[in-house]
């Protein structure tokens, strides 16, 4: 079973992936315009950027909250065995295709990684581990093999398992959970609301008032927090809550984080 650390960017073995497949438009998160597989202007020779501390002032908050899940490296390092696009354009192509289907397989990961390590995954272990195992074996397989990989289909059958060790570690929290699955809740006035072992899986969160809410054992798997309030929060134990979801809202050194994530540098 892979660490989550294991799940997590390390630029320092990437080719500035991330810098080049993604395509971006003008817009409130990107002060400029980029076709995909273009690099962006401010990544350097040595695939790093070159106003990375700078990203929020310089218009660029988009890439502040975008997450590789280790997937950069391991096109880099492991698919391609170090061979950088820039020294050998041939593979260029090819790399830029594989690390989109890589970096959805590590996200599966990292969900799946966190839900077998939940105690009362217990009934479901067995099934978790065989499916990180099978997910583990797929990003290993050829730069061919990679970009024909049908990840939609492969996440529907990791999202079953999710979903059963979300609703296993909900079960034990008292009282009737709410269900917002896919709930618009832009800008709600939550301050202060019981939403522990609530089913929030893809619900709209952006702007919403969360201070003081609490979201222990929530169910927060894609849940879009950007510029949500969650000074005060609760979300030690929130079920698939991710690093990046936290770079995009605010809060502050009041809010209560599982150790799984740090609370980002610009609070």
């Amino acid at each position: 079973m892979p660490a989550l650390s294991a799940l997590r960017a390390d630029c320092e073995n990437c080719f500035g992936l991330c810098c080049v497949v993604p395509a971006f438009a003008a817009s409130a998160d990107f002060a400029i315009t980029k076709p995909a597989g273009q690099a962006c202007p401010n990544l350097r020779e040595d695939s790093r950027c070159g106003i990375h501390d700078k990203l929020r002032t310089k218009g660029f908050t988009g890439c502040t909250v975008y997450d590789c899940f280790g997937a950069g490296q391991k096109v880099s390092q492991v698919t391609f065995e170090g061979e950088d696009w820039r020294k050998a354009p041939k593979t260029a192509k090819s790399m830029f295709a594989v690390f989109p289907v890589m970096r959805d397989l590590h996200e599966l990961l990292y969900y799946l990684t966190e839900a077998a390590a939940l105690p009362t995954s217990a009934p479901i272990r067995d099934d978790l581990a065989g499916m990180i195992d099978r997910t583990e074996r797929m990003t290993l397989e050829t730069p061919g093999v990679l970009r024909k990989t049908n990840v939609h289909t492969h996440r529907g059958d990791v999202n079953g398992l999710l979903l059963r060790a979300s609703e296993l570690a909900r079960a034990g929290v008292p009282g009737k959970k709410k269900d917002r699955r896919g709930a618009d809740l832009i800008g709600a006035r939550l301050k202060g609301a019981n939403l522990r072992g609530a089913l929030l899986r893809g619900a709209y969160l952006i702007g919403a008032d969360l201070r003081g809410a609490d979201l222990r054992q929530a169910d927060v798997i894609g849940v879009d927090l950007r510029d949500a309030d969650i000074r005060g929060a609760d979300l030690r134990d929130a079920l698939y809550l991710i690093q990046s979801q936290l770079d995009a809202a605010k809060g502050d050194a009041t809010t209560k984080l599982p150790d799984s994530v740090s609370a980002p540098a610009h609070w």
